[in-house]
């Protein structure tokens, strides 16, 4: 299992942060963007080579499957 900020929302972000910079903004007045959005991802092929048991109701919580 991985918990951890999402890929897409952080590229997401830094082409946003790109794109005040080059409209003139100033980057040591801009502020640090930390992450908003997490993602769960669970990969259940190596959970069962282990032999561990995954709660259903954690699967449907996660974000992405990995079989």
């Amino acid at each position: 299992m991985s918990y951890g900020a999402s890929q897409a929302d952080a590229y997401r972000r830094a082409g946003n942060y790109a794109g005040r910079i080059l409209k003139g903004a100033t980057p040591a007045n801009m502020p640090v963007e930390l992450a908003t959005k997490v993602d769960l991802v669970i990969n259940i092929a190596t959970a069962k080579a282990l032999g561990l048991n995954i709660p259903a109701n954690l699967l449907t919580l996660a974000d992405e499957l990995i079989e």
